[in-house]
């Protein structure tokens, strides 16, 4: 049994450790990681939130064609005494039901209308802040991504530098080699070092920030399958994409609303010279009561109940609604200036994201085509210094351009994914389907 004890306390300890050590955290696809943020991003919620206060918004301006009533109630008392002989006591109490009902008012019809048209810009501002949301989650994905691939191709070229700086020490060991291969390879180990540590560093604070964006802690995202198909934008033509986006983008809506409130502004302006009529109605009830020496108690109440119509003509104003008008008429000039700029910068971002795209994509190609190159320049330069045509620093150089090929590679795929998706948003067209689109594209 006591050869038995040291293999069952390694197990115990082991299984301890297991025990103690919190269950593994599946990777996560960027769809995943976008429902978490869905629920979690500050900013998002904020949006939904006051996308969704605007419906009662409208309906409290609804309110201004609808009846009101309210209820008055009224107690009095005196205490009068005009002689040292006669004192008596008067107390009144009086209750009465206004309602009122506009028949007429222009303005009060304006500011529905108004606030009808805001309910479409806070659903725009909405959707936008949902497409930011989608930008933001899959730029934080994808620079996670990135900081491993370049962790992982700093480390292989750390591997790589580590036996090459060995191999430098053996040939000078044995006299096939001078001490500058060794110097060489030292200079470039301890640089790979720094850039090692400079990786991870980078690589936690990407995870940090993707952890904060979802209110997860430990986010693994999961890498792109392999091979790698990159979507071609669609449509290509960037007149056609303008087109499409001066009918969906919330930024043009949002305007477009804003330009139609300014203009029903000048006829709530305007709406200051002219009449309004109301319905008015009122049931009162009033109770008397008093008492003094020479006069005996008396009390008594009465009911009144009126009906009728209430007419307001503005006759002067001070000139205040004139000037108003005045402001309205420049102030719906800057709107439709505005309206004329939100077209203007969508198309002008629509070009931009579809130019990125299409350069994205060629510099993919163009970088496959060097990671080959430089592979078969990685093998030729190592071939050559074992038969004694190149030196150290050649394998060292391409195995740097090798590495750095590859990280840069990854880098651009991850880029037009991103770029594919802010095509989408420029076009304002981006939704939950274009998620599912690149996340088909990761690894199961």
């Amino acid at each position: 049994m006591r050869p038995l004890r040291p293999i069952l306390s390694r197990l115990a300890l082991a299984s301890a450790v297991a025990l103690a050590l919190p269950a593994a955290v599946h990777a996560q696809s960027l769809s995943e990681l976008y429902q978490a943020a869905r629920a979690y991003d500050a900013t998002y919620l904020a949006a939904r939130a006051q996308a969704e206060s605007a419906e009662y918004q409208v309906a409290q301006t609804r309110a201004l064609n609808r009846p009101v009533a309210a209820l008055n109630a009224s107690a009095t008392g005196s205490d009068y005494h005009p002689d040292r002989v006669e004192r008596g006591t008067y107390n009144t109490a009086k209750a009465s039901i206004d309602a009122s009902m506009p028949i007429f008012n222009r303005a009060n019809s304006v500011a529905i209308e108004q606030a009808e048209r805001s309910l479409a810009s806070s659903q725009a501002a909405f959707e936008a802040a949902e497409q930011d949301l989608i930008v933001r989650v899959a730029q934080a994905y994808f620079d996670v991504l990135a900081a491993q691939d370049a962790l992982g191709t700093t480390r292989a070229s750390k591997t790589a530098i580590t036996e090459q700086l060995a191999s430098a020490k053996r040939n000078f060991e044995v006299g096939t080699a001078t001490i500058t291969d060794t110097r060489e390879a030292q200079a470039r180990y301890d640089l790979v070092l720094a850039e090692e540590i400079a990786a991870e560093n980078l690589l936690r604070t990407r995870r940090t920030a993707l952890d904060t964006l979802v209110g997860r802690l430990g986010t693994d995202p999961k890498p792109l399958a392999a091979p790698v198909v990159l979507p071609e934008p669609k449509p290509s033509d960037p007149e056609q994409l303008i087109r499409s986006a001066e009918g969906n983008h919330p930024a043009i809506r949002r305007a477009q609303v804003a330009y139609d409130i300014a203009h029903l502004e000048i006829d709530r302006a305007r709406a200051g010279h002219l009449p309004t009529l109301d319905l008015v109605a009122s049931a009162e009830r009033q109770r008397v009561g008093g008492s003094s020496v020479a006069i005996a108690s008396s009390s008594g109440s009465t009911n009144a109940y009126t009906m009728g119509v209430q007419f307001k003509l503005p006759l002067y104003t001070g000139n205040a609604t004139q000037n108003r008008v005045r402001e309205t008429l420049l102030l719906e000039e800057s709107a439709r200036n505005d309206l004329e700029s939100a077209r203007r910068n969508v198309a002008l971002n629509a070009r931009t994201a579809l130019f990125a795209v299409q350069s994205g994509i060629a510099q993919v190609k163009a970088y496959e085509a060097a990671e080959a190159s430089s592979k078969l320049s990685l093998d030729a330069t190592q071939l050559g210094y074992r038969v004694g045509v190149r030196v150290n620093l050649d394998v060292l150089n391409a195995q740097t351009q090798l590495y750095a090929t590859q990280r840069d590679l990854a880098r651009a795929r991850y880029d037009v994914l991103v770029n594919t998706l802010k095509l989408r948003q420029a076009v304002g067209e981006l939704g939950a389907t274009d998620v599912e689109s690149v996340n088909a594209l990761l690894a199961r």
